[in-house]
């Protein structure tokens, strides 16, 4: 009977470790210059734990986004991708939560509020957010975004972007690099 006391409360607390593991809180980029972080980007990398996007990744490709400050202190993001041989252009409104580097973003599809957090950036280069929220009930939704001010970043923030996505739970699968868009991307450069 102690024996399966003991196995029991061992496969509880690996439970809750395995939890507190995928849902491990992401750091923010430490004294974060919201206005250093303004202007055009272009999403080189994502990954997403959603299934939507392990079945549609090979048809996505790079976009253009470019981040403007809100009255209240957030931001616009607005993004140009091509959708259905379309460029079509999306804006997000991300509300600042009073930590620098931090947002939250009100999903109109879902109608459920994601976090998001600028983990890393130098500004100059690249930026990696991260991506939290649910979808639905019990669904929970990760995403990990790797911006570049150009189409072609360097190989090493690729693979900085690929080593921080799989410490965060996704999986070799859940990763796309992507690849430019002339017909979005040309008349934006």
């Amino acid at each position: 009977m102690a024996t399966l006391r003991m196995l029991w409360m061992e496969l509880v607390l690996l439970g809750i470790l395995g939890v507190l593991q995928t849902q491990a809180q992401v750091s923010v980029q430490p004294d974060f210059q919201q206005d250093k972080f303004l202007g055009r980007w272009f999403s080189a990398g994502l990954a997403s734990n959603s299934s939507w996007f392990r079945e549609k990744k090979s048809m996505l490709s790079m976009c253009k986004s470019v981040v403007t400050p809100t009255a209240d202190g957030g931001l616009n993001l607005t993004s140009t991708f091509l959708r259905k041989n379309q460029c079509e252009t999306r804006t997000m409104l991300l509300q600042p939560t009073g930590n620098p580097g931090s947002y939250s973003y009100l999903s109109p599809h879902w109608g459920s509020t994601h976090a998001v957090s600028v983990v890393e950036t130098n500004y100059k280069e690249y930026a990696l957010l991260f991506s939290q929220g649910t979808k639905g009930p019990g669904q929970d939704f990760h995403m990990a975004t790797l911006y570049s001010r150009t189409q072609t970043p360097r190989a090493e923030l690729k693979e900085k972007f690929a080593d921080f996505c799989k410490a965060h739970g996704f999986t070799e699968n859940d990763i796309v690099f992507l690849p430019q868009n002339d017909k979005c991307l040309k008349e934006q450069e």
